[in-house]
């Protein structure tokens, strides 16, 4: 086995596969040292076969034990240190999410934040992958990244792997990369949804899957392409549930996470609420109970399959599913696809495996279109795919808008330039847009290009709050940032060089000064052409400004 890895850092667990030239297909690597086997059971695969599968997975965790000691993924583990303070978790939702939390003090009087941690988690990774693949790093590696993340997260991957040692890397989607590890399976031609539920989003994309008889793939005939039809994300997954029951079992027993006990048993706490949260997929109550390592005190609570069901109700789950399936499909609808054209749904993540969501999306699209296989590695077998010449036909996943100044009220609002949906590259100009000088002898000016997804909005009647890990690890439900949650939906794209537009001579206020036009290449940067009205000189022609995701 050689090289061509794909990788997926997920939430709760990481992925690495590798593509087999020979056997035209991806394999997961087996990770001894940082690695975990989790066994699937049951009939819920694609086919409808039975029985049990072994996983090859790497638990996305982090614990620094002393200045030079650190453990990840699996020796935490094997070590039980899953529940320490010390012990990094989530580390992929605060990079996603570009949160910024206090960092936690190490033995040695240094602090690290959970974005650090899963710098040092994915180089180690990508590192021991390699070795345990057989290529090293010479060969191209593909990196899946979220739906709904920002350029920042493709900017966070690519300092990850130059510290690793990567020398050429792409990245895929994850929802595209799952229909690509799909492929072996599903037939050219045919209409897919992939239901993406892991631990830190829910994602779902309507692809279309079709061959490329031109492309061939390691000398193997032709190569199969998806294109995507649709694609919508919501900021919720396995995480999150795992915080409602933290939160409901504070609740129950009248505590607040700001409790000096409850800080002292959070940790431990909040790994028997995710324990409970995978029981209850097969059993019908689970015991969550955590003790303080101090007083001796035990905080405890037994929630039913039927209790943990109502409280995702409450919470708005089941409406967030609804909304965010209803809108891929709209989306491949407005391409001539409607509902009746999904030949199959398919489900991805650990938290598809929860029964009353695979109950609800089976009720939305009947029993025999809904499968379920190899939901925990499929995402890292379809980026070893892709990276090994299996593509696909893609489009920007966001909004990309300009920001200015409504003259009236003074408050910012945001013009469209490139529309998520939007194909590349662009044949013709997207966008065409006249700048303005807003004061005499105006010598530089520009325009500030943001990213826009969607707000994560909660279905749930209560205000929203956070699970947050305080300085010493311990677990805190926060209020939400009305300021934050804004700035994780509208990203400034060129914040560092706003001003690419140089006015010579200078501008007068109101003046029609520059027209630009705006196209996106075939490696989703954005593209400026931009006239000087006043002197009619070409300033700029399909100038790269920022790279699109």
């Amino acid at each position: 086995m050689s090289g061509r890895l794909g990788i997926d850092f997920g939430t709760s667990n990481s992925v690495v596969a590798t593509w087999d030239e020979r056997a035209g297909q991806a394999r997961t690597v087996a990770m001894p040292e940082l690695g975990v086997d989790r066994r699937l059971d049951g009939p819920d695969r694609l086919g409808g076969q039975g029985g049990a599968e072994v996983m090859h997975v790497v638990p996305s965790l982090l614990h620094v034990a002393g200045p030079r000691t650190t453990w990840y993924g699996g020796q935490v583990v094997r070590r039980g240190l899953y529940e320490h303070p010390l012990t990094f978790r989530w580390m992929k939702r605060y990079v996603s999410q570009r949160a910024a939390p206090v960092g936690r003090r190490l033995p040695d009087g240094r602090r690290m934040t959970p974005v650090e941690a899963a710098e040092d988690f994915l180089v180690r990774l990508v590192q021991d992958a390699a070795v345990e693949a057989g290529g090293g790093l010479d060969e191209e590696v593909a990196f899946s990244v979220p739906v709904e993340s920002f350029e920042h997260y493709d900017a966070w991957l690519r300092g990850v792997a130059e510290t690793a040692g990567v020398r050429r890397f792409r990245l895929i989607d994850e929802a595209s990369a799952a229909a690509l590890g799909y492929g072996a399976r599903i037939q050219p031609g045919d209409v897919y949804l992939v239901f993406d539920f892991g631990g830190g989003t829910l994602d779902v994309s309507v692809v279309r899957i079709e061959e490329e008889s031109a492309s061939p793939i390691g000398g193997a005939g032709g190569g199969r392409r998806c294109r995507v039809l649709g694609k919508r994300g919501a900021d919720v997954g396995g995480a999150s549930i795992d915080g409602w029951l933290f939160a409901e079992v504070l609740r129950r027993g009248r505590r607040s996470s700001s409790d000096e006990d409850v800080r002292r048993m959070s940790a431990e706490l909040l790994v028997r609420c995710e324990a409970a949260k995978e029981a209850l997929s097969t059993a019908r109550s689970a015991e969550i109970s955590a003790q303080d390592p101090e007083t001796g005190r035990v905080l405890d609570a037994e929630v039913t399959r039927d209790e943990l069901e109502e409280l995702l109700d409450a919470q708005g789950l089941y409406t967030d599913v609804e909304r965010v399936i209803g809108s891929a499909l709209g989306k491949a609808r407005d391409k001539g696809f409607d509902e009746d054209s999904v030949k199959q749904v398919l489900l991805v993540g650990g938290s598809s495996l929860i029964p009353s969501v695979r109950t609800q999306v089976r009720r939305r699209f009947g029993r025999d279109r809904v499968a379920m296989s190899r939901p925990l590695d499929v995402v890292a077998a379809g980026a070893a795919a892709f990276v090994a010449g299996v593509d696909f036909y893609d489009h920007i996943q966001h909004d990309y808008a300009v920001r200015h100044v409504n003259a009236t009220t003074g408050a910012y609002e945001y013009r469209t330039v490139v529309e998520a949906g939007t194909s590349y590259p662009t044949r013709d100009t997207v966008t065409t847009l006249t700048v303005k000088a807003t004061f005499d002898g105006q010598h530089e000016l520009g325009l500030a290009i943001f990213e826009l997804s969607e707000p994560a909005a909660r279905s749930g009647g209560d205000a929203p709050v956070e699970l947050m890990f305080d300085g010493a690890g311990a677990a805190r439900l926060v209020p939400a940032d009305a300021h934050e949650q804004r700035e994780r939906t509208h990203f400034w794209m060129n914040a560092d060089a706003p001003t690419f537009l140089v006015a010579d001579p200078p501008g007068r206020r109101g003046e029609d000064r520059f027209t630009v036009e705006f196209h996106v290449d075939d490696g989703k940067r954005l593209l400026v052409t931009a006239r000087d009205l006043r002197t009619g000189r070409l300033v700029h022609h399909r100038t790269p400004v920022v790279r699109l995701t």
